[in-house]
């Protein structure tokens, strides 16, 4: 006699399972969460395409009027796929290699550290004094 198959909940992956810990908010892991931002920041955003219209010359006609564009849609296209190629490989090395991931971080925090520190742009859950400013 044959039974029927045990259906069984689906697998939650490590990397679900990861986000859903929750873990003890801290000053000490507030720091580490900025400095991980603020890294990531700098190596997936701020070295990538957008150096080369930062490193220009000023445009003497509309600097400062915000009526002005000064990024074509072809130049946000390639910065901002920049960025999400960037930040998809970190989180799979932070996944993956825990090791590598950590000298990421170190190597972006060298163009951080004059950087403000972030703030929040949404009130979070479970830590206090996180209404946005």
């Amino acid at each position: 006699m044959k039974c029927a198959p045990v259906k069984t909940a689906p697998k939650i992956s490590r990397i679900r399972m990861h986000m859903m810990e929750k873990p003890e908010i801290t000053p000490e892991y507030l720091s580490a969460v900025a400095r991980e931002a603020k890294a990531i920041v700098a190596l997936a955003f701020r070295n990538g395409p957008i150096e080369n219209f930062h490193s220009g010359k000023v445009c003497p006609t509309c600097d400062g009027d915000p009526e002005y564009s000064r990024i074509t849609p072809d130049e946000m296209r390639s910065i901002m796929k920049n960025a999400v190629d960037h930040m998809y490989t970190y989180l799979l090395l932070k996944e993956s290699d825990k090791a590598g991931y950590e000298a990421l971080l170190t190597l972006g925090e060298r163009y951080t550290t004059m950087w403000d520190k972030p703030v929040l742009t949404k009130a979070v859950r479970g830590i206090s004094g996180s209404s946005v400013k």
